[in-house]
């Protein structure tokens, strides 16, 4: 239901919307302020094979939830202001809603960008290291246009020899499910070193697939220069960061924080972590970033934004805009806090540790 692209959880939230359910909770569900994710935005239809497509969004539909949100009471505000905005707690002011674009893609240059700036909205573009210096590594989409190219797949899975046939589009979104949720169990050396071999056996060259997708330093400083943007880090390799030593985890958040403060010539307070689901960033993580003096780091983990996450400004939660969910009644009804309430009295009521997967 919370986020997901299932149809099942797109049935649930409609069912909450049109019921007028989703209506009714949101006058008396505490909701102080919501971050959006976003990853891509950009007029380009979805092709038949595209996995990563889902991270698409169309620029009228983020359009559209802007202009949603602010009938709805909401703010816009950029995240310099949140923490005041919480530990101030300041009942009486709207609730407030903060974007944020994970990636630092051309497409946001293009496409995002023009919209905050005509509509007067704060936004914030979290920058992978190496991906602004044009050696970045992005190896979800290596691994898409690798399975778009080829007519058959052979991976060692530890020892254990997996074919994957790909006669059509059907074969190749099954494979991509299975590899990539394969690639995430591994360590981050062994899974990279996967679809880069995919990629020379594909002729795909990587780095250029960086290159053609990712804003330079150059675009990132131009961006920079607006009233409007807040350029943060989003580590140098976007590894998943649970999986590495802690000195290793640490140098990835503390370096990038420093290289975009010196890019951008003034300091850098925000972090995104890389997947940032539970999965691959917890408590761990959310300190590093507190030792570092961070003033937010943000997550992948699904909920609005409470008075209580003043306590836990390097763990907060976001709510992903992306391509399975462009009709405005999946995002009223996620806005209303009705699917999170529904979620975290589950799971109170079947775990000790509700509280570490509802934030």
């Amino acid at each position: 239901m919370l986020g997901s692209s299932s149809e099942l959880g797109k049935a649930a939230l409609s069912a909450l919307h049109y019921s007028g359910l989703s209506s009714l909770a949101s006058r008396y569900i505490p909701k102080n302020g919501v971050v959006f994710t976003l990853h891509h935005v950009t007029p380009a239809e979805r092709r038949p094979f595209e996995p990563n497509g889902k991270l698409k969004i169309k620029p009228a539909f983020l359009e559209a939830v802007i202009e949603s949100i602010r009938r709805h009471g909401f703010e816009t505000i950029g995240l310099d202001d949140v923490r005041q905005r919480l530990i101030g707690k300041r009942r009486t002011a709207k609730p407030f809603a903060v974007f944020t674009l994970d990636g630092a893609y051309k497409d946001s240059l293009e496409f995002a960008y023009p919209i905050f700036r005509r509509l007067g909205v704060p936004f914030t573009v979290y920058v992978p290291i190496t991906c602004a210096d044009g050696e970045g590594d992005l190896w979800w989409l290596t691994l898409e246009e690798a399975l778009r190219r080829l007519p058959d797949v052979k991976i060692d899975r530890d020892g254990v020899p997996r074919v994957y046939m790909l006669s059509n589009d059907r074969d190749k979104a099954q494979a991509f499910e299975s590899i990539c949720q394969w690639l995430r169990s591994v360590p981050e050396a062994r899974a990279r070193a996967v679809t880069r071999g995919m990629a020379l056996q594909a002729g795909i060259d990587p780095v250029a697939l960086c290159r053609e997708r990712v804003m330079n330093w150059n675009d990132i400083r131009t961006l920079a220069k607006d009233s409007l943007a807040t350029i943060a880090a989003h580590t140098c390799g976007r590894f998943a960061l649970a999986r590495l030593p802690a000195e290793e985890a640490a140098r990835e958040i503390e370096e990038s924080v420093q290289r975009v403060s010196r890019e951008i010539g003034k300091p850098c307070r925000h972090l995104s972590y890389p997947c940032g689901d539970r999965r691959v960033v917890g408590a761990r993580e959310f300190e590093i970033a507190r030792t570092l003096g961070l003033e937010t780091a943000v997550t992948s983990r699904r909920g609005l934004i409470r008075w209580s996450h003043a306590e836990c400004m390097t763990a907060l939660p976001r709510l992903s805009l992306h391509g399975d969910l462009q009709q405005q009644r999946y995002v009223t009804a996620l806005l209303s806090g009705l699917p999170y309430a529904i979620r975290d009295g589950f799971l109170r009521a079947v775990s000790p540790f509700a509280g570490e997967y509802a934030q």
